[in-house]
């Protein structure tokens, strides 16, 4: 949080706080073995940075997979399992587990964190509360 914080002060843009944050928090290594930043721009989430493996989802649409229903119901998503999930976006064939934070100001939704991890149920509780914290921070900063 200081390093964002200390970024900010010095005039650091919107994309390279969100890229500050997904390496930052891969840095943390396992679970955390690729970060995304998507911001939300009207119904569809755009990838902004990110840190670890590229996805070909740049483009997300709000409802479609666990990043798209974060944001359609207003929730976090802790997946441990992501091959039960139906409308799942696969980013690559080493994917386990699924962590979505989202970035928000009272209840306006700015985008999320979005996590991947090559370790079934990667994320618990401890997990989610770090990731909220960076999220949190990014939402005043930005």
């Amino acid at each position: 949080m200081r390093a964002l914080r200390a970024a900010h002060l010095h005039d650091e843009g919107r994309q390279a706080l969100l890229q500050m944050a997904c390496e930052r928090i891969r840095s943390w290594g396992p679970p955390y073995t690729s970060v995304y930043a998507y911001m939300l721009h009207g119904n569809e989430l755009q990838l902004e940075a990110y840190a670890g493996r590229e996805t070909e989802h740049t483009r997300i649409p709000v409802g479609k997979g666990v990043c798209g229903t974060a944001v359609s119901e207003k929730r976090d998503q802790n997946v441990g399992d992501v091959s039960a999930i139906g409308n799942y976006l696969a980013c690559n064939l080493f994917t386990k587990s699924e962590l979505v934070v989202l970035i928000r100001r009272g209840d306006h939704i700015l985008g999320q964190i979005d996590i991947d991890s090559d370790v079934p149920n990667g994320f618990g509780e401890r997990e989610h509360a770090e990731v909220k914290e960076v999220a949190d921070a990014l939402a005043v900063l930005l």
